[in-house]
């Protein structure tokens, strides 16, 4: 199997769903000749052509809408949102329209489309460019969540998005575009709802999304050092989420902590703790802990950036005074 980036793999979803089916294209800012600022769309344009590859005007709420209107009708369109930060420009489109067309329509109408998008801090690109916004759409009933942790997911889970008939939002972290994983050379997709137990252990649960696993992952490195052995899951979409495979888990571990990169007041970390916390309470041998983004809007100072976000160290030291029953002892 060979390595590839993150951005090559979801350039190759990408390709391969324009060839199979012709009903879909892309349409964004700077996707054509550009290829994106983080150029994940290149060569595109050039297989297919300005009519699938479409470049628009600065316009979010217009290409937007017409997207909607587009896979209303029949196709299946790509919208390629340059920033995670720009969702706030096409709220209505998205929350309103695309979210709600089969429920107002007694089910006689599909919106099939992906919104392709990213989140993710540390890039110094400063507080508008660099939020990770996906808990604003998780919370609006009608749309598909998705956060690859990796090429592999990327990939697989960016197919996945393109055959639903849903409108899917699946976002991808800026910093992992030249991470490698291996990557299958044969078609595959992932499921949505369906979670990946990265690492089995049996003192504590860490669930994490999108890059916030390899922070996961890096802290249950740190953990083994000391004798404690944490279970990594990267549920791989939010929503749906897999409940069961993260509450098998904290059956068995006891112990659970939540890591995301969003802002951890009212989010995605809230979320998760909360349905831990009510459905698998009687197993629980300490609170479900959570490490989110602080509250703050990023900095572009990078030393001030570096700390809003979890890292390793951060997250095995809580891990680590939770399997201790010393929690309520840290200051």
């Amino acid at each position: 199997m060979r390595k590839i980036t993150l951005s090559q793999a979801v350039n190759e979803a990408l390709a391969e769903e324009l060839r199979r089916d012709p009903t879909t294209f892309i349409i964004g800012e700077d996707v054509a000749e550009a290829g994106t600022p983080f150029k994940v769309l290149s060569g595109l344009v050039e297989e297919f052509g300005t009519e699938r590859i479409i470049d628009t005007p600065i316009a979010e709420p217009g290409f937007m809408g017409i997207a909607v209107g587009a896979a209303m009708t029949g196709s299946r369109p790509i919208v390629d949102l340059m920033f995670g930060d720009f969702l706030f420009l096409i709220m209505d489109q998205l929350c309103n329209q695309a979210a709600k067309i089969h429920y107002m329509s007694g089910g006689k109408l599909n919106v099939p489309l992906v919104v392709r998008t990213n989140l993710g801090a540390t890039r110094r690109s400063a507080a508008q460019h660099s939020q990770s916004l996906h808990a604003l759409v998780a919370h609006i009933p009608g749309l598909k969540v998705a956060l690859p942790s990796s090429a592999y997911e990327a990939k697989g889970l960016m197919k996945t998005a393109i055959r639903d008939n849903n409108p899917v939002v699946i976002f991808e972290d800026k910093l992992m575009y030249n991470d490698k994983a291996e990557v299958p050379e044969e078609e595959y997709l992932i499921p949505f709802g369906e979670a990946a137990i990265l690492r089995e252990g049996r003192d504590i649960t860490l669930v994490a999304t999108s890059s916030m696993v390899q922070v996961a992952l890096a802290a249950a490195d740190l953990l083994a050092k000391d004798g404690i052995s944490a279970e990594v899951i990267d549920p791989r979409t939010i929503v749906p989420l897999d409940e069961e495979t993260i509450l098998k888990s904290v059956k068995k571990t006891s112990r659970a902590m939540v890591i995301d990169e969003g802002h951890q007041s009212y989010g995605i970390t809230g979320e998760i703790a909360s349905r831990i916390a009510e459905k698998a309470f009687y197993h629980l041998d300490a609170p479900v802990l959570r490490m989110g983004a602080m509250d703050v809007p990023v900095p572009f100072s990078p030393a001030l950036e570096d700390i809003t976000v979890p890292t390793p160290e951060r997250v095995a030291e809580k891990a680590r005074l939770s399997v201790r029953g010393e929690l309520f002892h840290a200051a």
